[in-house]
């Protein structure tokens, strides 16, 4: 079969184009079709590890969840992920293929154009419909012919694009009207309606700006949707703002570091919506305080973030919090950091061949060139401190590291269970003797309802607070079916479904209709 298309741009960065193309995704899931989402270029910290042990874009991840169907690295055959202002690596059909500088980069783009091209072709022949994301703009008229992810990929496929602009951050209409002003007329053959993401108010006040925006283009509003509330879907590559409930005087007060190169930040997003915890993202000694909990998250470069930990004071301060008490999370990266030493004599990751770790764990770090990806599931292998009456519990989750941290005289924590992505059984992470500091190599581990409630439990108990009901939030099926249903009410998915028929239609009858991109030639 070749499947049919449905792009879905953006006028600019965190418009929302993720969480619309996991809402379609799921909409034709319900209805029946066989669909997969698809994002050619994603530049991202927040990756995933498929069954098959390769990396892959979070939010392509959550589109395929919601889909119904595993997520496979064709949804998103090339990742960036940064590790400087003007340096990422990058990931090709999940494995590392190059780090490199970003003037550096577009000499490779016709080559990962052609990977890209292939992957959707798979996918097309898999089935019957592919919602293609864009990234960023569109009209990023310096990157027109270097570009492998919006309208030379639209272009390509054929595909009619649904523009999104985001009304919360204001100036969508100029957004809108600016983005199609700079396309091409090829370009601007493929948009067929606009979509305004994240309102809130009065539906009647904004109606006379959408008539007058249908005028102005000739092109039609599918539809306004709403600011969510009551439910996150995950995102492209965003830490959530500290947007926060009124704490109450019994919260669990949890501080996650915001490092520079934060990375897999989906991790606490579970702990985020739990009744009774006021989690913040903290950047300075001012902002940390005296909190229950402290986590070091995981980071893409670790010896730079714990440069920056230094020069901010936040190094010193944490150690001191865990000195006079405070339990110390350290996931991946931030486990890297709180044990004693970092040796990178490799250059895997640095300059640097050596840095000094906090020193709240006995363990040292050596980088590797291999890089580690695997699915994994474990068990809490200890009971004390922050894993008091614990031991025994299982969950699951998933490792993406370059290094190995070990000393023969840390305990662990978990044992990772043996399995196909897993290997043999083996411990990971370590703990502290009190049990008031752990670190491990496993992201997705709060995601686990049951670890996340005893812990929590455990955490509360420490402290001496009440113990609070937890109430349910959304999650899996569930949430994907609220957010399908949040799209059916406010888009006009009759209209969409008609665009995404007349397109396929249109290329049966008349394939030269829109003339393919031109490829860029390869220089050097």
């Amino acid at each position: 079969m070749t499947a049919k298309v449905l792009m879905v741009q953006g006028t600019g960065s965190s418009v929302g184009k993720s969480v619309i193309v996991a809402g379609l995704c799921r909409i034709f899931h319900q209805d029946g079709c066989q669909v997969a989402p698809y994002k050619s270029q994603n530049m991202a910290l927040n990756s995933f590890v498929t069954r098959e042990g390769k990396e892959m874009g979070r939010a392509q991840v959550v589109q395929a969840q919601a889909a119904g169907i595993d997520p496979h690295v064709d949804m998103n055959p090339v990742l960036l992920k940064p590790e400087a202002d003007s340096r990422s690596q990058v990931v090709v059909m999940g494995k590392p293929a190059m780090t490199i500088k970003a003037a550096e980069y577009y000499r490779h783009t016709p080559a990962l154009l052609r990977v890209a091209l292939k992957a959707l072709a798979r996918l097309r022949d898999s089935y019957e419909v592919v919602v293609i994301e864009g990234a960023g703009s569109p009209a990023e008229i310096n990157l027109r012919e270097r570009e492998i992810v919006n309208m030379r990929i639209a272009l390509q496929a054929r595909a009619p694009v649904l523009l999104v602009g985001d009304i919360d951050k204001g100036g969508v209409f100029a957004s809108l009207v600016g983005t199609l002003a700079l396309l091409e007329p090829a370009e601007k053959a493929l948009v067929k309606g606009f979509i305004i993401n994240k309102f809130r108010g009065d539906i009647g006040i904004l109606q006379p700006g959408l008539r007058q925006l249908e005028h102005l283009t000739g092109l039609p509003v599918l539809g306004v949707v709403p600011y969510f509330r009551g439910f996150i879907v995950p995102e492209e590559d965003s830490v959530h703002s500290n947007v926060k409930r009124s704490p109450a005087p019994q919260s669990l007060r949890i501080a996650v570091i915001r490092l520079p190169r934060i990375s897999n930040s989906t991790d606490f997003e579970s702990l985020q919506q739990e009744e009774g915890v006021d989690l913040d993202y903290v950047e300075s000694p001012s902002e940390l305080g005296r909190p229950h909990l402290i986590i070091l998250p995981g980071s893409k470069t670790t010896v730079a973030d714990l440069k920056a930990l230094r020069r901010s004071g936040l190094a010193a301060e944490i150690v001191n919090c865990a000195r006079r008490g405070t339990p110390v999370v350290g996931i991946c990266g931030g486990f890297q950091m709180l044990g004693r030493r970092i040796c990178d004599t490799g250059r895997v990751e640095s300059d640097e061949t050596e840095a000094l770790g906090l020193g709240l764990l006995d363990v040292t770090t050596t980088f590797a060139f291999e890089k580690t990806n695997r699915q994994a599931r474990a068990r809490v292998a200890v009971g004390k401190g922050l894993l008091a009456a614990m031991e025994g519990i299982e969950f699951g989750g998933y490792e993406i590291h370059m290094g190995l941290s070990r000393n023969k005289r840390a305990t662990a924590p978990f044992t990772v269970l043996g399995g196909p992505e897993a290997g043999l059984a083996h411990p990971d992470g370590a703990i502290s003797r009190d049990g008031m500091v752990f670190g491990t190599y496993i992201h997705g581990l709060f995601d686990d309802d049951v670890f996340r409630g005893a812990f929590l439990s455990g955490l509360r108990q420490h402290h001496g607070l009440p113990q609070v009901e937890r109430k349910p939030f959304l999650v899996g099926e569930a949430l994907y079916d609220r957010l399908a249903a949040e799209l059916r009410q406010s888009l006009d998915i009759d209209r969409i479904y008609r665009i995404l028929n007349e397109n396929a239609l249109a290329k049966m009858t008349n394939d030269q209709t829109i003339p393919h991109a031109p490829m860029a030639h390869h220089e050097g």
